[in-house]
């Protein structure tokens, strides 16, 4: 069954509370201050309103339309607009900054969940291709004690907190970048070696695994830009026709066209196929198979 696969809800609310609270709001009214938290906080959350199709998918879908469309780049205006509308029905307020302020909280959301693991439909519907660089863990809690250090530093009251979360907002893309670079030394270090690889961030910062197939071996290691990598774990995969798997599991159809590559496996009296990238304590969640016996 398919999971998750989000930057969480929590981080997600705390982007839209950083940029409400990076708003020089000085003689604002009181309409228009609450406009403009609405906007913030439902930016950051409005993309993953397509969890709800997994109510009505039958065909095992849901995994392509989770962070398909409505993440993406071309939808930002959009939903931005949504939310300016729906300010203006309640509060009967029209300032351009409320709709800004919508682009600005879709666009983090968006952009922000390329990082991790999971990947986005950033280019749909132009591109079906799933966008991830693998450089930030879905739950990141060097972001969380950046805003949490705003929300003390603000309190010291020697600062704006407008100001205070403006730097929030620096320190946290500086944190991306630096994440990133870290990443991007580790591929160019081990790309030769591999016909395929896949990034995933560890919790720990700078700490990423190595996910490399090569013909029928998938290799998973630790790794840091500054030590070579440690293998974990050598995975075997099966080279065998996959249409009787795809004909009778209507999902893994779906992960295999999702994931960058697949394991498969047939043993145990199982035939299917998983994402390595989340290959955990011997099992991977995202494992989709039919009985054989």
């Amino acid at each position: 069954m398919f999971n998750g696969g989000s930057m969480d809800s929590i981080t997600h609310t705390l982007f839209g509370i950083t940029i409400y609270k990076a708003i020089d709001k000085e003689d604002m009214p009181k309409p228009l201050r609450r406009s403009l938290l609405f906007t913030a906080i439902a930016g950051s959350q409005i993309p993953d309103i397509d969890v709800v199709s997994q109510w009505w998918d039958q065909e095992g879908m849901y995994l392509m339309w989770h962070r398909g469309i409505t993440h993406s780049i071309f939808l930002v205006p959009v939903w931005a607009l949504l939310i300016s509308l729906v300010c203006y029905a309640i509060w009967k307020v029209k300032d351009k900054r409320i709709f800004y302020t919508g682009l600005l909280a879709v666009f983090v959301h968006n952009t922000s969940d390329i990082f991790n693991a999971w990947g986005t439909g950033y280019l749909e519907p132009f591109s079906s291709v799933r966008l991830t660089f693998g450089t930030i863990p879905i739950i990141d809690f060097v972001v969380w004690a950046i805003i949490l250090g705003g929300f003390l530093v603000s309190r010291l009251r020697k600062f704006s907190t407008h100001t205070v979360f403006k730097g929030v907002g620096l320190l946290i893309a500086l944190h991306f970048f630096i994440q990133s670079a870290h990443g991007f030394t580790i591929y160019q270090q081990v790309k030769d070696e591999y016909d395929q690889i896949a990034l995933s961030a560890e919790f720990v910062p700078w700490n990423f695994k190595i996910i490399g197939k090569k013909e029928q071996q998938v290799e998973i290691s630790k790794a840091t830009s500054w030590s070579e990598p440690r293998p974990e774990v050598v995975l075997d995969t099966a080279d065998v026709s996959l249409d009787r798997l795809f004909e009778e599991n209507a999902r893994a159809r779906t992960l295999y066209q999702w994931a960058p590559f697949v394991v498969v496996v047939m043993k145990d009296g199982k035939f299917g196929i998983y994402d390595p990238r989340f290959y955990r304590n011997g099992q991977s969640f995202l494992f989709e198979y039919i009985e054989t016996h």
